[in-house]
Protein backbone atom coordinates (compact mmCIF):
# COMPACT_ATOMS: atom_id res chain seq x y z
CA UNK A 1 0.00 0.00 0.00
CA UNK A 2 2.65 2.30 1.04
CA UNK A 3 4.75 1.71 -2.80
CA UNK A 4 1.36 2.57 -4.45
CA UNK A 5 0.92 5.85 -2.37
CA UNK A 6 4.72 6.47 -3.35
CA UNK A 7 3.88 5.77 -7.34
CA UNK A 8 0.61 7.67 -7.09
CA UNK A 9 2.50 11.03 -5.45
CA UNK A 10 4.98 10.37 -8.11
CA UNK A 11 2.97 10.51 -11.41
CA UNK A 12 0.72 13.22 -9.78
CA UNK A 13 4.30 15.37 -9.23
CA UNK A 14 4.75 14.45 -13.00
CA UNK A 15 1.31 15.92 -14.23
CA UNK A 16 2.31 18.94 -12.34
CA UNK A 17 5.67 19.60 -14.07
CA UNK A 18 4.01 18.55 -17.73
CA UNK A 19 1.35 21.09 -17.38
CA UNK A 20 3.51 24.10 -16.14
CA UNK A 21 5.89 22.95 -18.63
CA UNK A 22 3.11 22.77 -21.43
CA UNK A 23 1.64 26.71 -19.82
CA UNK A 24 5.47 28.10 -20.61
CA UNK A 25 6.31 26.70 -23.86
CA UNK A 26 2.82 28.14 -25.09
CA UNK A 27 3.49 31.58 -23.41
CA UNK A 28 7.15 31.30 -24.77
CA UNK A 29 5.26 30.59 -28.36
CA UNK A 30 3.17 33.88 -28.10
CA UNK A 31 5.85 36.03 -27.08
CA UNK A 32 7.22 35.74 -31.10
CA UNK A 33 7.88 38.56 -33.60
CA UNK A 34 4.02 38.19 -34.18
CA UNK A 35 2.96 38.72 -30.62
CA UNK A 36 2.36 42.17 -31.23
CA UNK A 37 -0.03 42.17 -33.99
CA UNK A 38 -2.13 39.18 -31.91
CA UNK A 39 -6.14 40.57 -31.82
CA UNK A 40 -5.77 41.04 -27.65
CA UNK A 41 -2.40 43.12 -28.30
CA UNK A 42 -3.06 45.15 -31.53
CA UNK A 43 -4.97 48.24 -31.40
CA UNK A 44 -3.92 49.95 -34.14
CA UNK A 45 -5.38 50.53 -38.03
CA UNK A 46 -3.99 47.74 -40.29
CA UNK A 47 -3.86 50.34 -42.98
CA UNK A 48 -2.15 52.75 -41.57
CA UNK A 49 0.43 50.21 -40.25
CA UNK A 50 0.68 47.91 -42.75
CA UNK A 51 4.66 48.30 -43.54
CA UNK A 52 5.46 46.75 -40.04
CA UNK A 53 4.99 43.48 -42.35
CA UNK A 54 8.23 44.69 -44.31
CA UNK A 55 10.52 42.04 -45.01
CA UNK A 56 9.14 39.34 -42.75
CA UNK A 57 8.41 37.01 -45.47
CA UNK A 58 9.62 35.97 -49.11
CA UNK A 59 9.54 38.92 -51.03
CA UNK A 60 7.13 36.39 -53.77
CA UNK A 61 4.25 36.83 -51.32
CA UNK A 62 4.81 40.67 -50.82
CA UNK A 63 5.97 42.16 -54.01
CA UNK A 64 9.36 43.33 -53.18
CA UNK A 65 9.91 45.57 -56.22
CA UNK A 66 7.95 49.43 -56.80
CA UNK A 67 5.24 51.09 -54.45
CA UNK A 68 2.67 48.52 -55.09
CA UNK A 69 3.66 45.96 -53.17
CA UNK A 70 1.26 44.80 -50.06
CA UNK A 71 3.65 46.05 -47.69
CA UNK A 72 3.20 49.13 -48.80
CA UNK A 73 0.45 51.58 -47.13
CA UNK A 74 -2.27 52.12 -49.75
CA UNK A 75 -3.82 54.97 -48.31
CA UNK A 76 -1.84 58.02 -46.64
CA UNK A 77 -2.61 59.09 -43.11
CA UNK A 78 -4.56 62.38 -44.65
CA UNK A 79 -6.80 60.36 -46.52
CA UNK A 80 -7.76 58.56 -43.45
CA UNK A 81 -8.72 62.28 -41.60
CA UNK A 82 -12.72 63.07 -41.86
CA UNK A 83 -12.94 66.38 -43.76
CA UNK A 84 -16.65 66.79 -42.64
CA UNK A 85 -16.12 65.88 -38.82
CA UNK A 86 -16.51 69.04 -36.64
CA UNK A 87 -14.29 69.37 -33.10
CA UNK A 88 -15.79 72.40 -30.44
CA UNK A 89 -12.62 72.15 -28.41
CA UNK A 90 -11.75 75.37 -29.03
CA UNK A 91 -14.65 76.92 -27.91
CA UNK A 92 -14.12 78.57 -24.76
CA UNK A 93 -16.21 77.81 -21.26
CA UNK A 94 -18.64 80.70 -19.96
CA UNK A 95 -20.88 80.56 -22.82
CA UNK A 96 -24.65 80.52 -22.28
CA UNK A 97 -26.48 77.36 -23.49
CA UNK A 98 -29.94 78.32 -23.41
CA UNK A 99 -31.91 76.03 -21.51
CA UNK A 100 -34.90 75.18 -23.55
CA UNK A 101 -32.47 74.72 -26.88
CA UNK A 102 -30.18 72.32 -24.80
CA UNK A 103 -33.64 70.53 -23.49
CA UNK A 104 -34.27 70.14 -27.11
CA UNK A 105 -31.48 68.91 -29.04
CA UNK A 106 -30.95 66.43 -25.98
CA UNK A 107 -34.04 64.99 -25.76
CA UNK A 108 -33.98 64.45 -29.55
CA UNK A 109 -30.53 62.93 -29.52
CA UNK A 110 -31.36 60.63 -26.73
CA UNK A 111 -34.73 59.34 -28.11
CA UNK A 112 -32.97 58.25 -31.80
CA UNK A 113 -30.60 56.23 -29.18
CA UNK A 114 -33.33 54.73 -27.27
CA UNK A 115 -35.28 51.56 -28.37
CA UNK A 116 -38.50 52.80 -27.30
CA UNK A 117 -41.48 50.26 -28.09
CA UNK A 118 -43.76 50.87 -30.66
CA UNK A 119 -42.46 54.53 -30.78
CA UNK A 120 -41.87 55.82 -33.88
CA UNK A 121 -39.31 59.04 -33.22
CA UNK A 122 -38.61 61.56 -36.04
CA UNK A 123 -35.09 61.00 -37.50
CA UNK A 124 -34.75 64.87 -38.01
CA UNK A 125 -34.74 67.43 -35.86
CA UNK A 126 -35.14 71.16 -37.74
CA UNK A 127 -34.66 74.20 -35.86
CA UNK A 128 -35.27 77.18 -37.70
CA UNK A 129 -36.12 81.37 -36.47
CA UNK A 130 -34.67 84.24 -37.64
CA UNK A 131 -31.21 85.54 -39.34
CA UNK A 132 -28.64 85.91 -36.89
CA UNK A 133 -30.50 84.61 -33.59
CA UNK A 134 -27.38 82.30 -32.76
CA UNK A 135 -28.78 79.08 -33.87
CA UNK A 136 -25.12 77.26 -35.68
CA UNK A 137 -23.71 78.22 -32.22
CA UNK A 138 -26.33 77.11 -29.44
CA UNK A 139 -25.98 73.68 -31.65
CA UNK A 140 -21.97 74.22 -31.36
CA UNK A 141 -22.45 74.59 -27.52
CA UNK A 142 -24.83 72.00 -27.33
CA UNK A 143 -22.89 69.21 -29.40
CA UNK A 144 -19.66 70.24 -26.69
CA UNK A 145 -21.57 69.82 -23.47
CA UNK A 146 -22.89 66.34 -25.06
CA UNK A 147 -19.64 65.50 -25.96
CA UNK A 148 -20.51 64.64 -29.99
CA UNK A 149 -18.25 65.54 -32.79
CA UNK A 150 -21.04 66.00 -35.45
CA UNK A 151 -20.54 65.08 -39.16
CA UNK A 152 -20.90 68.44 -40.58
CA UNK A 153 -22.22 69.30 -44.27
CA UNK A 154 -23.35 72.93 -45.57
CA UNK A 155 -26.09 74.32 -47.69
CA UNK A 156 -23.03 74.68 -50.64
CA UNK A 157 -22.94 71.43 -50.38
CA UNK A 158 -26.32 70.29 -51.61
CA UNK A 159 -26.13 71.55 -54.91
CA UNK A 160 -23.24 70.30 -57.43
CA UNK A 161 -22.79 70.41 -61.49
CA UNK A 162 -23.18 66.67 -61.47
CA UNK A 163 -26.41 65.44 -61.35
CA UNK A 164 -26.80 62.88 -58.25
CA UNK A 165 -23.56 63.87 -56.16
CA UNK A 166 -25.24 65.79 -53.45
CA UNK A 167 -27.78 62.76 -52.34
CA UNK A 168 -24.37 60.85 -52.65
CA UNK A 169 -22.29 62.69 -50.69
CA UNK A 170 -25.55 62.77 -47.99
CA UNK A 171 -25.65 58.97 -47.36
CA UNK A 172 -21.70 58.61 -47.22
CA UNK A 173 -21.21 61.48 -44.85
CA UNK A 174 -24.54 59.66 -42.73
CA UNK A 175 -22.72 55.79 -43.01
CA UNK A 176 -19.55 57.67 -41.72
CA UNK A 177 -21.71 59.05 -38.91
CA UNK A 178 -23.27 55.39 -38.39
CA UNK A 179 -19.64 54.09 -38.24
CA UNK A 180 -18.47 56.45 -35.45
CA UNK A 181 -21.62 54.89 -33.32
CA UNK A 182 -20.16 51.34 -34.28
CA UNK A 183 -17.31 51.88 -32.67
CA UNK A 184 -18.85 53.27 -29.13
CA UNK A 185 -18.73 57.03 -30.04
CA UNK A 186 -22.39 59.39 -30.20
CA UNK A 187 -22.39 60.67 -33.53
CA UNK A 188 -24.71 63.31 -35.11
CA UNK A 189 -24.99 64.33 -38.88
CA UNK A 190 -25.50 68.51 -38.60
CA UNK A 191 -26.70 70.22 -41.76
CA UNK A 192 -26.57 73.91 -41.70
CA UNK A 193 -29.11 76.34 -43.96
CA UNK A 194 -30.96 73.23 -45.31
CA UNK A 195 -33.34 75.91 -46.80
CA UNK A 196 -30.62 77.70 -48.49
CA UNK A 197 -29.66 74.55 -50.18
CA UNK A 198 -32.76 72.48 -50.53
CA UNK A 199 -35.48 75.11 -50.77
CA UNK A 200 -36.95 77.35 -53.19
CA UNK A 201 -37.14 81.05 -52.82
CA UNK A 202 -39.59 81.90 -54.79
CA UNK A 203 -40.78 81.46 -58.76
CA UNK A 204 -37.71 82.88 -59.42
CA UNK A 205 -35.30 79.79 -58.10
CA UNK A 206 -34.45 77.53 -60.32
CA UNK A 207 -35.45 73.78 -59.15
CA UNK A 208 -32.57 71.25 -60.13
CA UNK A 209 -32.67 67.69 -60.17
CA UNK A 210 -30.21 67.91 -57.39
CA UNK A 211 -32.59 69.79 -54.75
CA UNK A 212 -35.33 67.15 -55.78
CA UNK A 213 -32.84 64.29 -54.78
CA UNK A 214 -31.66 65.51 -52.10
CA UNK A 215 -35.08 66.11 -50.64
CA UNK A 216 -35.84 62.33 -51.63
CA UNK A 217 -32.90 61.19 -50.09
CA UNK A 218 -33.27 62.91 -46.54
CA UNK A 219 -36.93 61.29 -46.74
CA UNK A 220 -35.55 57.84 -47.36
CA UNK A 221 -33.08 58.24 -44.90
CA UNK A 222 -35.72 59.31 -42.63
CA UNK A 223 -38.19 56.51 -43.44
CA UNK A 224 -34.96 53.77 -42.84
CA UNK A 225 -32.29 55.20 -40.73
CA UNK A 226 -30.65 51.58 -40.47
CA UNK A 227 -30.82 50.48 -44.44
CA UNK A 228 -28.50 53.54 -46.09
CA UNK A 229 -27.34 52.23 -49.03
CA UNK A 230 -24.42 54.00 -51.48
CA UNK A 231 -25.57 54.05 -54.77
CA UNK A 232 -24.86 50.61 -56.68
CA UNK A 233 -24.56 48.66 -53.42
CA UNK A 234 -27.47 46.68 -52.64
CA UNK A 235 -26.41 44.75 -50.00
CA UNK A 236 -29.26 44.72 -47.00
CA UNK A 237 -26.92 45.81 -44.14
CA UNK A 238 -28.45 47.15 -41.22
CA UNK A 239 -26.68 50.13 -39.55
CA UNK A 240 -26.74 51.94 -36.42
CA UNK A 241 -28.87 55.22 -36.55
CA UNK A 242 -27.97 58.61 -36.86
CA UNK A 243 -29.68 61.80 -35.85
CA UNK A 244 -29.85 64.42 -38.15
CA UNK A 245 -30.10 67.84 -37.03
CA UNK A 246 -30.27 70.76 -39.31
CA UNK A 247 -31.00 74.68 -38.97
CA UNK A 248 -32.74 76.71 -41.21
CA UNK A 249 -34.13 80.07 -41.37
CA UNK A 250 -37.41 79.28 -42.95
CA UNK A 251 -38.60 76.21 -43.46
CA UNK A 252 -42.10 76.26 -45.52
CA UNK A 253 -39.44 76.59 -48.82
CA UNK A 254 -38.79 73.05 -48.10
CA UNK A 255 -41.17 70.29 -49.71
CA UNK A 256 -43.34 69.69 -47.46
CA UNK A 257 -43.20 65.61 -47.25
CA UNK A 258 -40.13 66.38 -45.82
CA UNK A 259 -41.46 68.81 -43.11
CA UNK A 260 -44.08 66.43 -41.59
CA UNK A 261 -44.08 64.95 -38.15
CA UNK A 262 -43.29 61.85 -38.86
CA UNK A 263 -39.81 62.32 -40.64
CA UNK A 264 -38.79 66.00 -38.60
CA UNK A 265 -39.25 67.46 -35.38
CA UNK A 266 -39.73 71.71 -35.49
CA UNK A 267 -38.26 73.69 -32.84
CA UNK A 268 -38.52 77.11 -33.67
CA UNK A 269 -35.89 79.36 -32.03
CA UNK A 270 -36.88 83.04 -31.10
CA UNK A 271 -34.29 83.76 -28.33
CA UNK A 272 -36.26 85.42 -25.07
CA UNK A 273 -35.54 88.31 -23.30
CA UNK A 274 -33.40 86.02 -20.74
CA UNK A 275 -31.57 84.59 -23.94
CA UNK A 276 -30.48 87.84 -24.98
CA UNK A 277 -28.94 88.84 -21.56
CA UNK A 278 -27.04 85.38 -21.45
CA UNK A 279 -25.74 85.19 -24.68
CA UNK A 280 -24.44 89.36 -24.59
CA UNK A 281 -23.05 88.50 -21.08
CA UNK A 282 -21.10 85.63 -22.97
CA UNK A 283 -20.05 88.14 -25.71
CA UNK A 284 -18.73 90.73 -23.45
CA UNK A 285 -17.38 88.55 -20.82
CA UNK A 286 -13.80 89.80 -21.29
CA UNK A 287 -14.73 93.38 -21.09
CA UNK A 288 -15.69 93.88 -17.70
CA UNK A 289 -19.36 94.70 -18.27
CA UNK A 290 -21.75 94.12 -15.86
CA UNK A 291 -25.04 92.91 -15.81
CA UNK A 292 -26.76 95.60 -15.33
CA UNK A 293 -25.63 97.37 -18.27
CA UNK A 294 -26.30 94.48 -20.26
CA UNK A 295 -29.73 94.36 -19.79
CA UNK A 296 -29.93 97.92 -20.62
CA UNK A 297 -27.85 97.64 -23.96
CA UNK A 298 -30.49 94.69 -24.88
CA UNK A 299 -33.40 96.84 -23.60
CA UNK A 300 -32.17 99.87 -26.07
CA UNK A 301 -32.53 97.53 -29.03
CA UNK A 302 -35.15 95.05 -28.71
CA UNK A 303 -35.80 94.48 -32.23
CA UNK A 304 -31.75 93.28 -32.82
CA UNK A 305 -30.60 89.83 -33.27
CA UNK A 306 -27.87 88.26 -31.46
CA UNK A 307 -25.30 89.12 -33.76
CA UNK A 308 -26.04 92.88 -33.64
CA UNK A 309 -24.76 92.84 -30.14
CA UNK A 310 -21.03 90.77 -31.28
CA UNK A 311 -20.95 93.39 -34.43
CA UNK A 312 -21.54 96.34 -31.91
CA UNK A 313 -18.19 95.01 -29.35
CA UNK A 314 -16.28 94.76 -32.92
CA UNK A 315 -17.40 98.33 -34.13
CA UNK A 316 -15.84 99.89 -30.38
CA UNK A 317 -12.31 98.71 -31.97
CA UNK A 318 -12.49 101.24 -34.64
CA UNK A 319 -11.25 104.00 -33.24
CA UNK A 320 -7.73 102.38 -31.94
CA UNK A 321 -7.49 100.83 -35.71
CA UNK A 322 -7.75 104.10 -37.09
CA UNK A 323 -5.40 105.90 -34.91
CA UNK A 324 -2.91 103.01 -35.41
CA UNK A 325 -3.68 103.66 -39.25
CA UNK A 326 -2.95 107.47 -38.97
CA UNK A 327 0.17 106.76 -36.69
CA UNK A 328 2.13 103.96 -39.18
CA UNK A 329 0.72 105.79 -42.20
CA UNK A 330 -1.42 104.93 -44.83
CA UNK A 331 1.07 103.03 -47.42
CA UNK A 332 2.98 101.03 -44.28
CA UNK A 333 0.26 99.11 -42.91
CA UNK A 334 0.54 96.68 -45.77
CA UNK A 335 4.39 95.62 -44.49
CA UNK A 336 3.21 95.92 -40.70
CA UNK A 337 -0.15 93.33 -41.12
CA UNK A 338 1.30 90.48 -43.34
CA UNK A 339 4.46 88.61 -43.04
CA UNK A 340 5.54 90.66 -40.05
CA UNK A 341 6.70 88.85 -36.72
CA UNK A 342 5.18 91.68 -34.43
CA UNK A 343 1.90 90.76 -34.56
CA UNK A 344 -0.29 94.50 -34.15
CA UNK A 345 -2.17 94.26 -31.14
CA UNK A 346 -4.31 96.74 -28.91
CA UNK A 347 -5.05 97.09 -25.39
CA UNK A 348 -8.46 96.41 -24.20
CA UNK A 349 -11.32 98.57 -25.45
CA UNK A 350 -13.40 101.02 -22.85
CA UNK A 351 -16.44 99.16 -22.84
CA UNK A 352 -18.76 102.00 -21.14
CA UNK A 353 -22.51 101.51 -21.35
CA UNK A 354 -22.71 105.13 -23.14
CA UNK A 355 -19.95 104.17 -25.71
CA UNK A 356 -22.18 100.93 -26.65
CA UNK A 357 -25.12 102.83 -26.65
CA UNK A 358 -23.03 105.26 -29.51
CA UNK A 359 -21.84 102.73 -31.61
CA UNK A 360 -25.52 100.48 -31.51
CA UNK A 361 -27.18 103.54 -32.86
CA UNK A 362 -24.54 104.25 -35.32
CA UNK A 363 -25.12 100.41 -36.37
CA UNK A 364 -29.08 101.30 -36.81
CA UNK A 365 -28.63 104.22 -38.62
CA UNK A 366 -26.93 101.67 -41.15
CA UNK A 367 -29.68 99.79 -41.45
CA UNK A 368 -32.39 102.32 -41.36
CA UNK A 369 -30.21 103.49 -44.70
CA UNK A 370 -30.60 99.95 -46.33
CA UNK A 371 -33.94 99.71 -45.88
CA UNK A 372 -35.06 103.58 -46.81
CA UNK A 373 -32.65 103.89 -49.45
CA UNK A 374 -33.39 101.48 -52.18
CA UNK A 375 -31.47 101.44 -55.19
CA UNK A 376 -32.17 98.66 -56.96
CA UNK A 377 -35.76 100.20 -57.37
CA UNK A 378 -34.40 103.47 -57.80
CA UNK A 379 -32.47 102.33 -60.63
CA UNK A 380 -35.26 100.52 -62.79
CA UNK A 381 -37.67 103.23 -62.14
CA UNK A 382 -35.66 105.71 -63.91
CA UNK A 383 -33.16 108.70 -62.98
CA UNK A 384 -34.49 108.83 -59.84
CA UNK A 385 -31.88 109.55 -56.85
CA UNK A 386 -31.11 108.58 -53.39
CA UNK A 387 -32.56 111.21 -51.16
CA UNK A 388 -36.07 111.08 -50.05
CA UNK A 389 -36.94 114.31 -51.72
CA UNK A 390 -34.87 113.70 -54.85
CA UNK A 391 -32.57 116.03 -54.10
CA UNK A 392 -28.84 115.54 -55.38
CA UNK A 393 -27.55 117.04 -52.19
CA UNK A 394 -26.78 114.98 -49.59
CA UNK A 395 -29.46 115.22 -46.87
CA UNK A 396 -27.12 116.21 -43.73
CA UNK A 397 -25.71 118.92 -45.94
CA UNK A 398 -29.17 120.50 -46.93
CA UNK A 399 -30.29 120.81 -43.95
CA UNK A 400 -27.44 123.33 -42.84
Amino acid sequence: MQGQRVGSARVSTRSVRRAQLQVVASSRKQLGRWRAIDADVDQSDDQQDITRGREMVDDLFQGGFGAGGTHNAVLSSTEYLSQARASFNNIEDGFYISPAFLDKMTVHIAKNFMDLPKIKVPLILGIWGGKGQGKTFQCALAYKKLGISPIVMSAGELESGNAGEPAKLIRTRYREASDTIKKGRMCSLFINDLDAGAGRMGDTTQYTVNNQMVNATLMNIADNPTNVQLPGVYKNEEIPRVPIVCTGNDFSTLYAPLIRDGRMEKYYWNPTREDRIGVCMGIFQEDNVNRGDVEKLVDTFPGQSIDFFGALRARVYDDMVRKWITDVGVEAIGGKLVNNRNKVSFPKASMTLDVLLKYGRALVDEQENVKRVQLADAYLSGAELAGVSGSSLPEEYSRR
